[in-house]
């Protein structure tokens, strides 16, 4: 019998993150290797969804938007006159790092051009958006010394 996912046991998992509308957004062909129920932490409670899983098992789950990048926060998106924006930051997508008062450093990526208007919006892309997880469980075993030094030292890849 197949080991099964729990506690203490090294997993390997390929994934793909599509939106609602069956857009993948992100998709992860290359096995990702971590220690079940160690600190490492994988988007809207997939370790919970892969639990008592075994290899060849597939598992697709939705993840609203509190569980996954969070919700759309307006107070992150500000339109300007393009003339009072730098020319190298007037193109879609481009980046630009604002500080509060506090010195804090964000960035906020160019959304929007349109009527000499410039909008910058400060949230993750996928801020305020559902999220569909497909997981595909590759391997599933006890976990040695090794896979534990190798995967605090590498700082365990994280999903999300």
């Amino acid at each position: 019998m197949s080991d099964v996912i729990k506690s203490g046991k090294f997993v390997s998992l390929t994934y793909s993150i599509c939106d609602t509308q069956g857009n993948v957004l992100e998709q992860n062909d290359i096995p990702v290797s971590y220690i079940h129920g160690g600190d490492m932490e994988l988007i809207g409670g997939m370790d919970m969804a892969v639990e008592g899983k075994k290899p060849g098992d597939r598992v697709e789950f939705s993840v609203p938007p509190g569980a996954a990048f969070g919700k759309h926060d307006q107070d992150l998106v500000f339109t300007d006159d393009i003339g009072n924006v730098p020319p190298q930051f007037r193109y879609l997508g481009a980046e630009v790092q604002m500080q509060n008062d506090q010195g804090d450093v964000k960035s906020f990526y160019v959304t929007r051009i349109e009527d000499d208007r410039l909008t910058v919006d400060g949230n993750h892309p996928l801020a305020g958006k559902t999220l569909i997880v497909s997981v595909n469980v590759r391997e599933v075993r006890d976990a040695t010394k090794e896979d534990v030094m190798a995967l605090s030292s590498a700082g365990q890849c994280s999903i999300n």
